[in-house]
Protein backbone atom coordinates (compact mmCIF):
# COMPACT_ATOMS: atom_id res chain seq x y z
CA UNK A 1 0.00 0.00 0.00
CA UNK A 2 1.34 3.57 -0.92
CA UNK A 3 1.60 6.09 1.30
CA UNK A 4 -0.51 8.45 0.25
CA UNK A 5 -2.93 6.43 -0.98
CA UNK A 6 -3.06 7.37 -4.94
CA UNK A 7 -6.33 7.61 -7.03
CA UNK A 8 -4.43 4.93 -9.31
CA UNK A 9 -3.48 2.84 -6.44
CA UNK A 10 -7.09 3.08 -4.68
CA UNK A 11 -8.71 1.92 -8.06
CA UNK A 12 -6.46 -1.09 -8.53
CA UNK A 13 -6.12 -2.43 -5.36
CA UNK A 14 -9.43 -1.18 -3.68
CA UNK A 15 -12.25 -0.72 -5.89
CA UNK A 16 -10.31 -3.35 -8.08
CA UNK A 17 -11.98 -1.48 -10.96
CA UNK A 18 -11.28 -3.15 -14.37
CA UNK A 19 -7.96 -2.07 -16.20
CA UNK A 20 -9.99 0.27 -18.80
CA UNK A 21 -12.19 1.57 -16.45
CA UNK A 22 -9.42 2.37 -14.27
CA UNK A 23 -7.29 4.21 -16.64
CA UNK A 24 -10.48 6.27 -17.89
CA UNK A 25 -11.17 7.88 -14.57
CA UNK A 26 -7.31 8.49 -13.97
CA UNK A 27 -7.64 10.23 -17.82
CA UNK A 28 -10.83 11.58 -16.37
CA UNK A 29 -8.85 12.59 -13.13
CA UNK A 30 -5.81 14.63 -15.81
CA UNK A 31 -8.43 16.50 -17.72
CA UNK A 32 -9.79 18.01 -14.32
CA UNK A 33 -6.90 18.93 -13.28
CA UNK A 34 -5.75 20.91 -16.17
CA UNK A 35 -9.47 22.88 -15.88
CA UNK A 36 -8.62 23.37 -11.93
CA UNK A 37 -5.74 24.98 -13.75
CA UNK A 38 -7.40 27.09 -15.89
CA UNK A 39 -9.93 27.89 -13.92
CA UNK A 40 -7.03 29.76 -11.65
CA UNK A 41 -5.58 31.78 -15.09
CA UNK A 42 -8.09 32.23 -17.46
CA UNK A 43 -10.25 34.61 -18.68
CA UNK A 44 -13.87 34.46 -17.40
CA UNK A 45 -15.80 36.16 -20.04
CA UNK A 46 -18.22 34.87 -22.57
CA UNK A 47 -16.96 32.53 -25.48
CA UNK A 48 -19.16 34.17 -28.34
CA UNK A 49 -21.15 31.14 -28.80
CA UNK A 50 -23.72 29.05 -26.91
CA UNK A 51 -24.57 25.42 -25.81
CA UNK A 52 -26.51 23.00 -27.46
CA UNK A 53 -29.56 24.52 -24.87
CA UNK A 54 -29.45 27.95 -26.15
CA UNK A 55 -27.17 29.04 -22.98
CA UNK A 56 -24.12 31.44 -23.30
CA UNK A 57 -21.19 30.07 -22.73
CA UNK A 58 -18.39 31.08 -21.89
CA UNK A 59 -14.64 30.40 -22.30
CA UNK A 60 -14.42 28.62 -19.80
CA UNK A 61 -17.11 26.43 -20.76
CA UNK A 62 -15.44 25.71 -24.09
CA UNK A 63 -11.95 24.87 -22.14
CA UNK A 64 -12.87 22.27 -20.19
CA UNK A 65 -15.19 20.86 -22.81
CA UNK A 66 -12.38 20.48 -25.02
CA UNK A 67 -9.84 19.15 -22.42
CA UNK A 68 -12.09 16.48 -21.42
CA UNK A 69 -12.52 15.73 -25.14
CA UNK A 70 -9.03 15.58 -25.20
CA UNK A 71 -8.37 13.30 -22.67
CA UNK A 72 -11.32 11.03 -23.40
CA UNK A 73 -9.89 10.56 -27.44
CA UNK A 74 -6.41 9.61 -25.70
CA UNK A 75 -8.06 7.25 -23.96
CA UNK A 76 -8.69 4.75 -26.71
CA UNK A 77 -11.29 3.13 -24.07
CA UNK A 78 -14.74 5.67 -25.10
CA UNK A 79 -16.85 5.00 -27.78
CA UNK A 80 -18.57 7.73 -27.42
CA UNK A 81 -20.26 10.69 -24.69
CA UNK A 82 -22.52 13.29 -24.41
CA UNK A 83 -21.45 16.48 -23.13
CA UNK A 84 -23.53 19.46 -21.73
CA UNK A 85 -22.06 21.74 -24.24
CA UNK A 86 -22.84 19.35 -27.39
CA UNK A 87 -26.07 19.03 -28.89
CA UNK A 88 -26.20 15.32 -30.02
CA UNK A 89 -24.21 11.96 -28.72
CA UNK A 90 -20.40 12.27 -30.19
CA UNK A 91 -18.64 9.46 -31.46
CA UNK A 92 -15.07 9.00 -30.60
CA UNK A 93 -13.63 5.34 -30.90
CA UNK A 94 -16.14 2.64 -32.13
CA UNK A 95 -13.67 -0.18 -30.33
CA UNK A 96 -13.83 1.93 -27.36
CA UNK A 97 -16.15 0.26 -24.58
CA UNK A 98 -17.59 2.88 -22.86
CA UNK A 99 -19.87 5.50 -23.14
CA UNK A 100 -19.14 8.78 -20.66
CA UNK A 101 -21.92 11.61 -19.95
CA UNK A 102 -20.52 15.05 -18.40
CA UNK A 103 -20.74 18.35 -17.46
CA UNK A 104 -17.35 19.68 -17.77
CA UNK A 105 -18.36 22.64 -15.86
CA UNK A 106 -21.10 23.11 -13.62
CA UNK A 107 -21.61 26.61 -11.44
CA UNK A 108 -19.43 27.98 -14.21
CA UNK A 109 -21.42 31.41 -14.02
CA UNK A 110 -20.05 31.48 -11.12
CA UNK A 111 -16.44 32.02 -11.83
CA UNK A 112 -16.19 35.68 -11.75
CA UNK A 113 -17.94 35.93 -8.41
CA UNK A 114 -14.62 33.24 -7.52
CA UNK A 115 -17.50 30.69 -6.04
CA UNK A 116 -16.95 27.06 -5.90
CA UNK A 117 -17.85 25.40 -9.24
CA UNK A 118 -17.32 21.36 -10.55
CA UNK A 119 -17.45 18.69 -13.08
CA UNK A 120 -19.91 15.69 -13.23
CA UNK A 121 -19.45 12.37 -14.62
CA UNK A 122 -20.97 9.01 -15.05
CA UNK A 123 -20.01 6.22 -16.92
CA UNK A 124 -21.66 3.41 -18.91
CA UNK A 125 -20.49 0.27 -20.41
CA UNK A 126 -21.14 -0.09 -24.03
CA UNK A 127 -22.56 2.41 -26.75
CA UNK A 128 -26.29 3.70 -26.95
CA UNK A 129 -27.50 5.03 -23.52
CA UNK A 130 -30.89 6.25 -24.93
CA UNK A 131 -33.41 3.85 -23.27
CA UNK A 132 -31.12 2.69 -20.33
CA UNK A 133 -30.85 4.00 -16.59
CA UNK A 134 -28.71 5.81 -14.86
CA UNK A 135 -28.78 2.43 -12.38
CA UNK A 136 -26.51 0.61 -14.90
CA UNK A 137 -23.54 2.89 -14.68
CA UNK A 138 -20.47 1.25 -14.11
CA UNK A 139 -18.91 4.57 -12.50
CA UNK A 140 -19.86 8.30 -11.40
CA UNK A 141 -17.71 10.73 -10.59
CA UNK A 142 -17.06 14.47 -9.36
CA UNK A 143 -14.75 17.22 -8.88
CA UNK A 144 -15.21 20.11 -6.94
CA UNK A 145 -12.95 23.05 -7.41
CA UNK A 146 -12.75 24.85 -4.09
CA UNK A 147 -10.29 26.52 -1.97
CA UNK A 148 -8.98 22.63 -2.84
CA UNK A 149 -9.75 20.62 -5.64
CA UNK A 150 -11.38 16.96 -4.48
CA UNK A 151 -12.23 14.34 -6.60
CA UNK A 152 -14.91 11.89 -5.43
CA UNK A 153 -15.89 8.67 -7.41
CA UNK A 154 -17.71 5.28 -6.78
CA UNK A 155 -17.86 1.97 -8.90
CA UNK A 156 -21.14 1.14 -7.25
CA UNK A 157 -21.62 -2.65 -6.07
CA UNK A 158 -20.89 -1.63 -2.40
CA UNK A 159 -17.36 -0.59 -3.46
CA UNK A 160 -18.61 2.64 -1.50
CA UNK A 161 -17.35 7.13 -2.10
CA UNK A 162 -14.40 7.67 -1.87
CA UNK A 163 -12.35 11.65 -1.95
CA UNK A 164 -9.36 12.70 -2.74
CA UNK A 165 -7.77 15.98 -3.13
CA UNK A 166 -5.52 17.59 -5.79
CA UNK A 167 -2.09 18.24 -4.13
CA UNK A 168 0.81 20.97 -4.68
CA UNK A 169 2.64 18.33 -7.43
CA UNK A 170 -0.71 17.11 -9.40
CA UNK A 171 -1.06 13.53 -7.96
CA UNK A 172 -4.38 12.82 -6.26
CA UNK A 173 -4.64 11.25 -3.10
CA UNK A 174 -6.61 9.82 -0.92
CA UNK A 175 -8.85 12.51 1.81
CA UNK A 176 -11.70 11.01 2.83
CA UNK A 177 -12.51 7.14 2.65
CA UNK A 178 -16.25 5.37 2.45
CA UNK A 179 -18.43 8.55 2.74
CA UNK A 180 -21.82 7.80 4.05
CA UNK A 181 -25.11 9.92 4.41
CA UNK A 182 -26.98 9.74 7.28
CA UNK A 183 -30.90 8.78 7.45
CA UNK A 184 -32.38 12.43 8.69
CA UNK A 185 -31.21 16.04 7.39
CA UNK A 186 -30.52 18.61 9.45
CA UNK A 187 -29.20 21.04 6.33
CA UNK A 188 -30.95 21.79 2.85
CA UNK A 189 -29.94 23.12 -0.38
CA UNK A 190 -32.85 24.58 -1.73
CA UNK A 191 -32.65 25.17 -5.65
CA UNK A 192 -35.08 27.19 -8.15
CA UNK A 193 -36.78 29.14 -5.24
CA UNK A 194 -39.05 30.65 -7.85
CA UNK A 195 -41.24 27.42 -7.93
CA UNK A 196 -42.71 27.99 -4.76
CA UNK A 197 -44.64 30.48 -6.09
CA UNK A 198 -46.76 28.17 -8.35
CA UNK A 199 -45.58 24.63 -6.72
CA UNK A 200 -47.69 24.57 -3.63
CA UNK A 201 -45.76 21.14 -2.53
CA UNK A 202 -42.47 22.91 -2.64
CA UNK A 203 -43.50 25.86 -0.79
CA UNK A 204 -44.78 23.48 2.11
CA UNK A 205 -41.23 22.09 1.90
CA UNK A 206 -39.38 25.14 2.33
CA UNK A 207 -41.94 26.52 4.96
CA UNK A 208 -41.22 23.31 6.93
CA UNK A 209 -37.40 23.69 6.53
CA UNK A 210 -38.05 27.15 8.32
CA UNK A 211 -40.19 25.70 10.71
CA UNK A 212 -37.48 22.98 11.61
CA UNK A 213 -34.83 26.04 11.75
CA UNK A 214 -32.37 23.86 9.67
CA UNK A 215 -29.39 25.04 8.35
CA UNK A 216 -29.44 26.83 4.88
CA UNK A 217 -26.48 26.06 3.01
CA UNK A 218 -27.01 27.26 -0.97
CA UNK A 219 -24.39 28.31 -3.63
CA UNK A 220 -25.92 27.83 -6.65
CA UNK A 221 -23.44 25.30 -7.73
CA UNK A 222 -25.12 21.86 -7.73
CA UNK A 223 -21.73 20.22 -7.28
CA UNK A 224 -20.93 22.25 -4.09
CA UNK A 225 -24.09 21.78 -2.74
CA UNK A 226 -24.08 18.11 -3.01
CA UNK A 227 -20.78 17.82 -1.72
CA UNK A 228 -21.73 19.41 1.06
CA UNK A 229 -24.05 17.09 2.25
CA UNK A 230 -21.39 13.95 1.77
CA UNK A 231 -18.72 15.62 3.55
CA UNK A 232 -21.11 16.85 6.26
CA UNK A 233 -22.80 13.14 5.85
CA UNK A 234 -25.96 14.56 5.85
CA UNK A 235 -28.67 16.87 3.75
CA UNK A 236 -30.84 17.37 1.12
CA UNK A 237 -30.42 19.60 -2.20
CA UNK A 238 -33.64 19.99 -4.05
CA UNK A 239 -34.89 21.60 -7.46
CA UNK A 240 -38.07 21.17 -8.57
CA UNK A 241 -40.33 22.77 -11.38
CA UNK A 242 -43.05 25.36 -11.02
CA UNK A 243 -45.80 23.71 -12.35
CA UNK A 244 -47.26 23.21 -16.00
CA UNK A 245 -47.56 26.64 -16.53
CA UNK A 246 -43.57 27.47 -16.16
CA UNK A 247 -40.26 27.93 -18.26
CA UNK A 248 -39.12 24.59 -16.82
CA UNK A 249 -41.94 22.60 -15.52
CA UNK A 250 -39.62 19.82 -14.44
CA UNK A 251 -36.67 22.15 -13.22
CA UNK A 252 -34.02 23.04 -14.95
CA UNK A 253 -31.52 19.80 -13.78
CA UNK A 254 -30.21 17.21 -16.83
CA UNK A 255 -31.23 13.98 -16.21
CA UNK A 256 -28.22 12.22 -18.29
CA UNK A 257 -25.14 14.44 -17.10
CA UNK A 258 -26.30 15.93 -13.83
CA UNK A 259 -28.79 14.05 -11.97
CA UNK A 260 -27.82 10.18 -12.86
CA UNK A 261 -24.37 10.33 -11.94
CA UNK A 262 -24.75 12.54 -8.66
CA UNK A 263 -27.71 9.76 -7.88
CA UNK A 264 -25.12 6.85 -8.55
CA UNK A 265 -23.13 8.41 -5.76
CA UNK A 266 -25.49 9.52 -3.31
CA UNK A 267 -27.20 5.80 -3.40
CA UNK A 268 -23.88 3.90 -2.87
CA UNK A 269 -23.42 6.44 0.32
CA UNK A 270 -26.46 5.73 1.81
CA UNK A 271 -28.91 8.05 0.64
CA UNK A 272 -31.51 8.39 -2.64
CA UNK A 273 -31.97 10.44 -5.08
CA UNK A 274 -35.65 11.03 -6.28
CA UNK A 275 -37.66 13.12 -9.04
CA UNK A 276 -40.53 13.26 -6.66
CA UNK A 277 -42.28 10.50 -7.67
CA UNK A 278 -39.21 7.57 -8.63
CA UNK A 279 -35.54 6.99 -8.18
CA UNK A 280 -33.66 8.93 -10.62
CA UNK A 281 -32.17 5.72 -11.00
CA UNK A 282 -35.00 4.13 -12.23
CA UNK A 283 -35.41 7.00 -14.84
CA UNK A 284 -34.97 6.02 -18.12
CA UNK A 285 -33.20 7.93 -20.48
CA UNK A 286 -35.07 8.97 -23.52
CA UNK A 287 -33.01 12.25 -24.88
CA UNK A 288 -29.93 14.10 -24.18
CA UNK A 289 -31.42 17.17 -23.17
CA UNK A 290 -34.17 15.55 -20.53
CA UNK A 291 -34.71 17.66 -17.52
CA UNK A 292 -36.15 15.81 -14.21
CA UNK A 293 -36.91 17.42 -10.93
CA UNK A 294 -34.49 16.03 -8.52
CA UNK A 295 -34.74 15.81 -4.41
CA UNK A 296 -31.24 14.25 -3.33
CA UNK A 297 -29.59 13.25 -0.26
CA UNK A 298 -31.01 11.50 3.70
CA UNK A 299 -33.23 9.18 2.94
CA UNK A 300 -35.92 10.39 5.67
CA UNK A 301 -35.50 13.96 4.26
CA UNK A 302 -35.81 12.90 0.52
CA UNK A 303 -39.11 10.44 1.32
CA UNK A 304 -41.03 13.39 3.84
CA UNK A 305 -40.84 16.07 0.42
CA UNK A 306 -41.55 13.61 -1.94
CA UNK A 307 -45.20 13.46 0.21
CA UNK A 308 -45.46 17.06 0.64
CA UNK A 309 -44.85 17.36 -3.08
CA UNK A 310 -47.78 15.52 -3.35
CA UNK A 311 -50.06 16.57 -0.84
Amino acid sequence: MSNPVSLNWHLNHHSQADHDLRHLIVDISRACKYISYAIQTTEAGLSGSKNSFGEEQLTLDVLADDLVREYLSESGTVCCYVSEEQPDIVELDKKGDYTVVFDPLDGSSLVDANFSIGSIFGIYKGGDIIGRTPREQVAALYVLYGPRTVLTYTLGNGKGVHSFILNDVGEYTLLRDHLGVGDDAKVYSPGNLRAITTNSGYKSAMHSWLDEEKTLRYSGCMVADIHHIFAKGQGIFSNVGGGTESKYPNGKLRHVFECGPFAFLMEEAGGIASSGSENILDVPITSVDQRTPLIIGSKNEVERVNNLLHA
